[in-house]
C-alpha cells in the first residue's frame, strides 16, 4: 500500500475517472464519497466538460465546492453561478481552430455555457450530447465569438491525427494557451492558465486546503498536471503507461470500480 498521509480534499476528474465507459456514476463510487464526507475529506470535480455537462452529478454528490469545467477555464458553484471564467486570446482561439481544421480534425466551441458546431452530424456529438444531457448549437462559424470563447476542441477518431495535433498546437501556442488531449478523440485548447494544476492551486487558495493535502485521480495526460501539484495522486488502470507513471498509485479500471477501489483503499484506508 501506499504511504498514508492526511488528505483533506479529494479531485476527482470525471470520464474515464470517476464513471465508467457508460458514463454512470455507480453506487459503490456514489458511496465512496459519501464514506469520505463523513469522515471529513472533502470532495471537488474537474473536467473538460461544460459544467452544465456535470450537472447530473451535483445532488448525488451533494458537492459543496466549486466545480471546475474546461479543465479550469470556468468555476460555478452548484447553482451554476459563474464564480471566475478564463478566456482564450482571441488571436489564439483564431489560430487554434485553423490549426484544428488544417490537421482535418472537427471544431466545437464552448463559450459560457454554450456549446457550438457547425457540423450537426460529425463524430461524437450524438455521444456528447447523450453524455452531458444538453444539446449543441449550430453556428455556421465562430467568428462572432472570438472574444468569448472558453475552450476549443478539436475531434477525430483518427487518433494519431489528434496527437500530431497537440503537438502542433503546444508548439504554435507555447505560453499563450494550453492544449492536451482530455480523451484520445478530444484536443481540448484552453487559456493558457486553464488546466488542471490551476485547479489544484484555485481550490487550494478558495478553500484553504494545503496542496500537499489534496489527492487527485485520472486517467488522461491532461490529468498530469493536477498530479504534479497535488500531494497524492492516483491514475486509474485504464490510464496510459505514461500517465500511470507520472502518479504515486495506480488503481483498476473504470470499469472494475477503480475510483471507488482507490477511495477505499487509498484514502480511507479500506481493505474491502
Amino acid at each position: 500500500m501506499a504511504e498514508r498521509r492526511k488528505i483533506s480534499l479529494v479531485l476527482a476528474d470525471v470520464d474515464g475517472t470517476l464513471v465508467d465507459e457508460q458514463k454512470v456514476l455507480t453506487k459503490r463510487a456514489q458511496e465512496a464519497v459519501t464514506a469520505m464526507r463523513r469522515a471529513g475529506i472533502r470532495f471537488a470535480i474537474t473536467s473538460g466538460r461544460p459544467p452544465l455537462g456535470m450537472s447530473m452529478l451535483f445532488d448525488p454528490l451533494d458537492l459543496d465546492t466549486p466545480i471546475a469545467g474546461f479543465n479550469g477555464g470556468l468555476f460555478v458553484a452548484r447553482d451554476l453561478k459563474i464564480l471566475t471564467q478564463k478566456t482564450v486570446p482571441a488571436d489564439v482561439a483564431r489560430q487554434a481552430i485553423d490549426l484544428i481544421r488544417d490537421h482535418d480534425l472537427d471544431v466545437w466551441v464552448y463559450s459560457g455555457n454554450d456549446w457550438l458546431i457547425t457540423k450537426p452530424g460529425a463524430a461524437h456529438v450524438k455521444r456528447e450530447a447523450w453524455t452531458v444531457k444538453f444539446e449543441p448549437k449550430v453556428v455556421t462559424d465562430f467568428g462572432d465569438l472570438e472574444n468569448r470563447i472558453a475552450k476549443i476542441v478539436g475531434i477525430s477518431d483518427d487518433h494519431d491525427r489528434v496527437q500530431r495535433c497537440e503537438a502542433d498546437a503546444q508548439r504554435a501556442f507555447g505560453q499563450h494557451a494550453t492544449a492536451s488531449r482530455s480523451q484520445p478523440y478530444y484536443l481540448d485548447i484552453t487559456n493558457q492558465d486553464a488546466n488542471k494544476g490551476a485547479v489544484v492551486a484555485y481550490l487550494t487558495e478558495h478553500l484553504g486546503v494545503p496542496a500537499e493535502e489534496i489527492a487527485t485521480i485520472g486517467d488522461q495526460p491532461n490529468d498530469v498536471l493536477m498530479f504534479k501539484r497535488s500531494g497524492f495522486s492516483i491514475a486509474m488502470g485504464n490510464a496510459s503507461d505514461e500517465v500511470k507513471g507520472k502518479a504515486t498509485a495506480v488503481t483498476d479500471s473504470y470499469n472494475d470500480e477503480g475510483f471507488a477501489k482507490a477511495m477505499e483503499r487509498f484514502i480511507l484506508g479500506s481493505t474491502t
